[in-house]
């Protein structure tokens, strides 16, 4: 049984010291997730109804991690150049849905999934020759050339089996199986045959007669007929005379790519056949026991003969295996076996030939000789997530997977195994890209699942906190405008609307308020774009005017769109507004222009635009122009407005509504409550009287 280790950062308890956690009376709980990989993680007490207090600090963390391993760089990259042909494919059903249903079965569309199942079998053919280079890597292969090789034979045989060229579904398969057999499984080996060849007498090495026979049940008739003519010089003079006779029937033997019409292929066979049994007749008349050479030799026409039980043994003396045996079954005795008749085939075989049930690559070979698409998926599922759900993403157009929804889990088959392979890449959050993309081709428990993935999707490495350096406002907004892009395409609106909340709520944290009001905007979200403006004039009540009137610049150009649409709810506006001409009234009285400052800031408190929370500031803000000495700034009527809007917060506090008018003010006087913020109204009260003094000196 597999071990896993699972590596908590920081750690729960650090290495070599668990004693230390069960002197603390705890010990580690995992409970796992019902609906995928994760499991949650944290401290328990030993004993519950009376261990000790604990003097773990971590003792109230409780972690989430995922059970299946990061992908390496190199698994990364493979994971990236595949995820475009499947994007390929997805993109030719999405456009099969605007056609006629019965256009998946044309040869058009055939011949569109064969090219895509044929560029995932030549990429990971790529990828196991790069897995296979003595080079120096910067980090181990995460899976060995060994698996990708076994990736590669278990997609090449679909491809062949299942996906053959439009046309050729119902033609022989047996040239096919051996092409691939020889491809995947290589016998006899070159450095055999070189070290026979390099002898005078060949046929006394142990190892002649074996790679003869395999040499000719592989097809490969070159090195047969080689080693045929070395018998020739063979002592025996029956055999060279039944040499004599065999070299031109290996030599002539009738394969399916040397005609154009199966007729005259099969026409060729029969005739061919019939030469063969006319030497297996003269073969018998030289019965000799004594002779080394006759049961071998016996065996390899027994083999061009097509005799079925004589291949098994063969095969089995040989240490071949079932695949073998099913190759050469097509080659030599039945040359008109079809795709559909082919599990019929194995199906006897493998009872006296059966799998290795510890391999997984035998058993998933296995499976789809037999045509068994459920098992193979199962088995490509326990060997490589990757492999399961691409095969099973073809599997479906091709009808060869029910596509009905499952009652209870409401995905169909092919979709559960590609969840599967879309769980396993969440492992990796940079992988988001690729993990949403599978998961939206999943139905409705995709499309939530993808959703979930996209809302969180970390639009930064580093989120900044309160007071430190704001998170780059181009990283984030190229994030989000690629979750917006595929919220778009995909009909995801509330996620983009979400994940702009998330930006504007993260940009406030780092104080980029011009940004935070565009992704609010954006979502719609006039709660949060209340939140942004609150945290702007925050930063009035806590870092003074001249940082408010700085950052309250920044979401000035947003004003003006906000206003205008229809769709912004006109209390945020208002607020938005109000901030805006707050900042600017005070970057004008920071450049000494007075007299327009002195009218922006009447004019906030006329109009109403301040909220009440804020006039005691405006008053006193007020209190600079009133004091103003070069000129008045205020007529006597603008005074006087000044004064109603003093005595209201004075008449209303003292009914015990202070709260509605005071609250600004009280942050802004450290340690201050409501008597203190009233006090210092009065200096607003004591400036207005000196100025009505000075307005009525000025008219006399």
């Amino acid at each position: 049984m597999d071990t896993k280790h699972i590596e908590l950062v920081p750690p729960l308890v650090e290495a070599g010291k668990s004693s230390d956690l069960v002197q603390s009376g705890h010990m580690i709980s995992a409970s796992f997730s019902p609906s995928n990989n994760s499991l949650a993680l944290h401290l328990v007490p030993l004993n519950l109804t009376g261990s000790k207090t604990s003097t773990v600090a971590q003792q109230e963390t409780v972690y989430l991690a995922g059970c299946d391993d990061v992908p390496s760089s190199e698994r990364r990259l493979f994971i990236a150049d595949t995820v475009v042909i499947f994007s390929m494919f997805k993109s030719m059903l999405k456009d099969a849905q605007s056609r006629d249903p019965t256009w998946l079965q044309t040869r058009q569309a055939l011949e569109i999934i064969r090219k895509l199942s044929v560029d995932y079998v030549n990429f990971i053919k790529e990828c196991w020759i790069h897995a296979s280079q003595p080079i120096s890597r910067p980090e181990p292969l995460q899976f060995s050339a060994e698996h990708y090789r076994s990736l590669y034979s278990t997609f090449s045989l679909f491809v062949v089996l299942f996906v053959p060229e439009p046309g050729y579904e119902d033609a022989p398969v047996g040239e096919e199986l051996m092409e691939w057999l020889n491809i995947h499984f290589i016998e006899p080996s070159t450095e055999e045959g070189d070290q026979l060849s390099s002898l005078d007498y060949p046929w006394e090495d142990e190892n002649f007669w074996s790679y003869l026979t395999r040499s000719t049940i592989r097809g490969f008739s070159k090195a047969s007929l080689f080693f045929l003519n070395t018998l020739l010089q063979h002592p025996s003079e029956d055999l060279r005379e039944l040499v004599k006779i065999l070299i031109p029937l290996v030599e002539s033997h009738p394969r399916l790519p040397q005609f154009t019409a199966e007729r005259d292929f099969a026409y060729a066979t029969r005739k061919w056949k019939d030469k063969v049994k006319a030497l297996r007749v003269e073969m018998d008349r030289f019965l000799d026991e004594s002779y080394d050479w006759w049961d071998p030799l016996s065996d390899l026409i027994g083999i061009l003969e097509g005799r079925g039980d004589v291949i098994e043994r063969v095969c089995e003396e040989l240490g071949a295996d079932w695949k073998e045996v099913c190759a050469a079954w097509g080659i030599f005795v039945d040359t008109r076996l079809r795709r559909q008749d082919l599990p019929d085939v194995v199906a006897d075989v493998l009872e006296t030939m059966p799998p290795d049930p510890t391999n997984l690559e035998d058993m998933m070979l296995s499976s789809l000789f037999s045509g068994h698409a459920g098992q193979v998926l199962k088995h490509a599922s326990d060997f490589d997530l990757w492999l399961s759900a691409h095969l099973a993403d073809i599997m479906e157009p091709l009808g060869l997977l029910d596509a009905e929804l499952d009652f209870e889990s409401g995905v169909t088959k092919r979709d559960e195994y590609v969840l599967a392979y879309a769980e396993y890449l969440r492992s990796d959050s940079s992988l988001w890209r690729i993990t949403i993309a599978y998961l939206y081709s999943c139905g409705r428990v995709g499309e939530e699942q993808a959703d979930e993935v996209l809302m969180r999707v970390p639009l930064s490495l580093n989120p900044a906190a309160i007071g430190e350096s704001p998170i780059p406002s181009d990283t984030m907004a190229e994030v989000v405008k690629d979750i917006s892009a595929i919220c778009r395409e995909h009909g995801r609106e509330s996620v983009r609307r979400a994940v702009c909340k998330i930006a504007s709520t993260m940009l406030v944290r780092s104080r980029d308020y011009g940004m935070a009001v565009t992704y609010s905007t954006s979502a719609e979200d006039w709660t949060g774009l209340g939140r942004v403006i609150d945290a702007v004039l925050d930063e009035y009540i806590q870092n003074g005017p001249v940082v408010f009137a700085g950052y309250a610049s920044n979401i000035a150009p947003s004003m003006d769109e906000i206003q205008s649409s229809s769709r912004t709810h006109q209390i945020f506006a208002h607020r938005l507004m109000f901030t805006v001409r707050y900042s600017q009234m005070h970057k004008m009285r920071l450049e000494r222009d007075y007299p327009n400052a002195a009218l922006d800031l009447l004019g906030l408190l006329r109009d109403e635009i301040a909220p009440r929370s804020w006039w005691p500031i405006l008053l006193c803000d007020a209190v600079e122009f009133l004091q103003y000495g070069p000129k008045l700034l205020f007529s006597f009527n603008d005074v006087t407005e000044l004064l109603r809007k003093l005595e209201e917060i004075s008449i209303r506090s003292s009914q015990g509504s202070g709260d509605d008018y005071l609250t600004v003010l009280i942050r802004t006087i450290k340690g201050g409550g409501e008597k203190e913020a009233l006090e210092r109204l009065k200096q607003v009260r004591l400036a207005i009287a000196r100025y009505f003094a000075r307005c009525t000196v000025g008219k006399g």
